[in-house]
């Protein structure tokens, strides 16, 4: 794709995690962008400097209407929700009004602004607990949670949005996002987070006591579940190219699994860090958590065939490495 086409693009939620590395990516490959988050678990520091940023929340319809129209918005990322699963279970009108609801309303100020081209932040959790361990795009979706549930009902409403308006999107369903940025520039810096690999570093660096294990008895290789890790940083340059594939053909809507297509263990991971930070975790070995599947892994073929994807950071150990440099960075930030 030329300059020339590279249109400008509204991030929702591009100072959390995920949303800051499709920044990130972004800005990297030459695109004007603009950043909308109420910072409730974003962090300013996250959006990097001359990038237009709006504090606010994309329920407001003012706002997002003033922003499509000083932006000139031609395509949505959008990355703005909560991700905690146990936290849905026991909150779940939180989920619906954060994930669904709100996306309801940014669609609908999308609509009538006339951006054309939407891409949503999907999940693996859409899929529930599935009968195959490799799942395809065509594996039947059945969550088990209310945030599976909100994110599967957004899927919904973009695909009747499409059908009635002059708009299309891409919709990736994210397997275990993990790592940060090579360039220590962005990642995982909400405190309590559950994402496996963030925890078991801030073991390693002295910031928990321990890691729990749950469930020893699955049918895998070594008893713990088994999930496909993929890096954000690949994650976010699949952004990017599924939007130019939006834009090279405004009538088609994508739909796609983001995930390296192989496994790792609880163990394994824990191994992994162990060997590259030279300081073993103490882990906890506790039961199975409700609904939790031995093993789920993605299927990737249709995004490599759709797409020019290819991954610079398969590697584990590359993730968990990366992972760490922003770790260290993160507390030398905080004691500032």
């Amino acid at each position: 794709m030329t300059d020339t086409l590279r249109k400008p693009v509204l991030v929702t939620g591009g100072a959390g995690y995920i949303g800051s590395h499709a920044v990130l990516a972004l800005l990297d490959a030459g695109w004007p962008v603009a950043v909308v988050d109420n910072l409730v678990t974003g962090f300013r520091f996250a959006v990097p400097e001359g990038v237009a940023f709006y504090e606010g929340d994309i329920e407001d319809g003012e706002l997002m209407a003033r922003i499509f129209k000083e932006q000139n918005t031609a395509a949505i990322m959008h990355f703005a929700g909560s991700v905690v699963v146990p936290e849905s279970v026991s909150d779940p009108l939180k989920y619906y009004h954060n994930n669904t609801a709100k996306s309801r309303s940014l669609i609908d100020a999308a609509v009538k602004a006339g951006v054309g081209h939407f891409i949503f932040s999907s999940t693996a959790a859409t899929y529930g607990v599935p009968d195959v361990e490799t799942v395809t795009e065509d594996t039947p979706q059945k969550p088990i949670n209310p945030y599976g549930w909100s994110k599967l009902m957004t899927e919904q409403m973009l695909g009747d949005v499409a059908a009635a308006h002059p708009m299309n999107f891409g919709a990736l369903r994210y397997f275990n996002v993990a790592g940060a940025d090579p360039q220590a520039r962005s990642g995982q810096s909400t405190a309590g987070a559950t994402h496996l690999i963030k925890v078991a570093i801030e073991a390693a660096l002295g910031k928990r006591e321990a890691v729990s294990v749950f469930g020893t008895d699955f049918d895998t290789h070594d008893g713990t579940g088994v999930r496909d890790y993929i890096h954000v940083s690949d994650l976010a340059a699949a952004h990017v190219l599924t939007l130019e594939a939006l834009m090279d053909q405004p009538k088609r809507s994508l739909t796609m699994n983001a995930g390296y297509g192989r496994g790792f263990s609880v163990l394994e991971v824990l191994d992994a860090v162990d060997r590259i930070t030279n300081n073993p975790i103490t882990r906890q070995l506790e039961g199975r958590r409700a609904g939790d599947p031995a093993s789920l892994i993605s299927d990737p073929s249709l995004i490599r065939a759709t797409v020019p994807w290819q991954p610079q950071y398969e590697a584990l150990d590359l993730i968990i490495e990366h992972a760490l440099a922003w770790e260290r960075k993160l507390t030398d930030l905080r004691q500032e």
